[in-house]
């Protein structure tokens, strides 16, 4: 079984988890009291880079980098993503820390609020602001979500460095196919609950919650609406919904598994009022045929009445195989399967609101 590094971003503080022979140790918090919203983990270079997106409510948002596995922290002397002044904007926090992949290594990718994509050609210390999304002429009538106006989701074709796909809430998908230039919406398909009767199935505006990759098959790609789970067999460009089978159609996470064609994973919840598991059950849903059939995955996973919200980025797989599972909630709670979901084990209770969750062989 692989040593496994998992990653656990909290309201208050980033926790550390590593796998060795089998048997888990949690160790943090580290950044002790800043809420940790997004962490990347970028395996491109000779030893894996840690990256992390903490918040200080006295010092505000920052980008910090390990390349000792967490044992010490590099803060770059100057911001490393920071808005060009003539924007008129500052930032407010970083969603999401994505490297660029097989296809551009180095590269990693930064999604922030307010709405803005950035890019670093040097594993993370700087960023520059990938301003042909920021000027898109759609952006000016992108609306805040429940968590703001924010990328949240950058996700690279790892087979061309110029394609990239984004998610942004509430301006729904954007692709790029010439590293940025240009920008183009790629929403067909996917309804807007809350727009007006006719015109649910706009160009832009629809609440993505989270987009995930096919392991076979990069133009495969799985969504994560605001109600609506949805499949695009064609890099975007179109979507069918594929969630007929599920005890919701609403949920945050969307994560595909690392090996496997076909398979995705998802955490459904009860909405728009309450945003519980759906039947107050804590389980996972797995689809083996690209969301044709969905199968319920709880072995291990608490029986009771619950409660854990499951966030956008707080389910994530690793790239060992079979492939390890994890998932944390609102409720503290930290969860991991090493069998592809099969079977579960609880790694740690009590802790902070947990906000995302990123793991890796190391």
């Amino acid at each position: 079984m692989s040593d496994v590094l998992l990653a656990v971003g909290t309201r208050k503080g980033l926790f550390l988890a590593r796998r060795r022979e089998g048997r888990w140790e949690l160790d943090g918090p580290h950044f002790n009291a800043q809420a940790v919203y997004s962490v990347g983990i970028d395996t491109s270079g000779a030893a894996p880079r840690l990256l992390v997106g903490a918040d200080s409510a006295h010092w505000g948002p920052s980008v910090f980098h390990s390349d000792d596995l967490g044992a010490s922290w590099q803060e770059p002397a100057r911001p490393a993503v920071a808005y060009p002044k003539d924007t008129g904007t500052s930032l407010e926090r970083v969603w999401q820390l994505q490297p660029g992949g097989p296809a551009a290594p180095g590269v990693v990718y930064a999604g922030t609020e307010p709405g803005g994509l950035f890019r670093s050609e040097d594993r993370g210390e700087s960023f520059e602001l990938v301003r042909p999304l920021w000027e898109h002429p759609t952006r000016e009538r992108w609306e805040p979500g429940g968590g703001g106006l924010a990328v949240h989701t950058v996700v690279p074709d790892p087979r061309d460095a110029g394609r990239v796909t984004v998610a942004v809430s509430s301006g729904g998908v954007y692709r790029t196919q010439d590293g940025g230039a240009s920008w183009t919406p790629s929403n067909a398909g996917v309804k807007a609950v809350f727009f007006p009767e006719g015109s649910q199935f706009p160009e832009f505006g629809q609440c993505v919650h989270k987009v995930a990759q096919d392991a076979a098959d990069p133009d495969r790609l799985y969504l994560q609406n605001h109600w609506g789970v949805y499949r695009s067999d064609d890099g975007g460009e179109k979507w069918t919904d594929i969630g007929a089978g599920l005890p919701s159609t609403f949920g945050f996470a969307m994560a595909a598994h690392p090996h496997r064609a076909d398979t995705a994973y998802v955490f459904p919840i009860e909405a728009d009022s309450d945003r519980v598991p759906a039947g107050h059950r804590c389980r996972v849903y797995r689809t083996q045929d690209a969301g044709a059939t969905w199968e319920e995955l709880g072995a291990g996973l608490p029986d009771e009445e619950h409660y854990g919200t499951v966030l956008r980025d707080a389910l994530c797989v690793d790239d060992c195989d079979p492939a390890g599972v994890y998932f944390g909630n609102r409720n503290g709670e930290l969860f991991a399967s090493a069998d592809d979901g099969e079977s579960w084990q609880q790694l740690a209770s009590h802790l902070p609101d947990v906000l995302c969750v990123r793991a890796a062989a190391v």
